[in-house]
């Protein structure tokens, strides 16, 4: 009689110990899951990436900013659509026809893809400047992350320099901590409109892209400026 109570003692032990495991186990898995979410909605979470003009380029020379060739009126301000997610992907995993979309926002699997268009409605030419502005970063994240503008078809990738101090490959260095680039037009002819596509990835490639930017942010906006000379 005593010979079963020990070893159903022993049975019990043993499976509470099982299930001390099975319970760590679980905790485990459910950090590492959490941890896979911070990595892929580290940007732009309920956040729009937006592009202002200046009051001034409409008010004094008729400029308008749109993404929608049928809706050509004065807005201060045009946004882009976030994406519920950005994972790292590889600038070749991104599609060879990103510049041919009509307008507005065309995002794809952990990329942000918008088009929209500038033009002159006035009956002057126009000097201008576009600028794209870093509002803030956190983790550092913008270590890996790349953008792509193109320029009525264009295309000049941007980077972060690399770690060694040089430029990442195939890619023009940011202009400096709080902007990625500043671009003049200059003699804007009355009539004339020029297309814009930006793309937003975060490049896996990168020596950057690691666990350091888990959980990081990255917020920017693009600017249209009179431009003077």
């Amino acid at each position: 009689m005593n010979g079963d109570i020990k070893i159903t003692a022993v049975k019990l032990r043993k499976r509470k110990k099982r299930f001390r495991v099975a319970l760590l186990l679980l905790v485990i898995l459910i950090l590492v899951i959490a941890m896979v979410y911070a990595a892929v909605s580290f940007i732009y979470n309920g956040y729009y990436f937006s592009i202002t003009l200046d009051k001034n380029l409409y008010l004094k020379n008729n400029v308008v900013i749109y993404d929608d060739p049928s809706y050509k009126v004065y807005r201060s301000v045009i946004q882009a659509k976030s994406i519920d997610f950005f994972d790292n992907i590889s600038e070749k995993w991104l599609p060879e026809d990103l510049d041919q979309s009509n307008g507005g926002s065309h995002n794809g699997d952990s990329y942000l893809a918008y088009t929209f268009f500038i033009e002159n409605m006035g009956n002057d030419s126009v000097d201008y400047y576009d600028e794209l502005m870093i509002d803030d970063v956190v983790k550092n994240v913008d270590e890996a992350i790349r953008f792509r503008v193109y320029f009525d078809g264009e295309p000049v990738v941007y980077a972060k320099k690399g770690i060694d101090g040089n430029p990442e490959e195939g890619t023009v260095p940011f202009k400096d901590n709080k902007s990625v680039f500043m671009h003049k037009v200059e003699n804007f002819a009355p009539g004339q409109k020029h297309k814009y596509t930006i793309v937003m990835w975060l490049e896996g490639n990168d020596l950057e892209c690691t666990n350091n930017i888990l959980g990081g942010e990255l917020k920017v906006h693009y600017d249209f400026k009179s431009y003077h000379k």
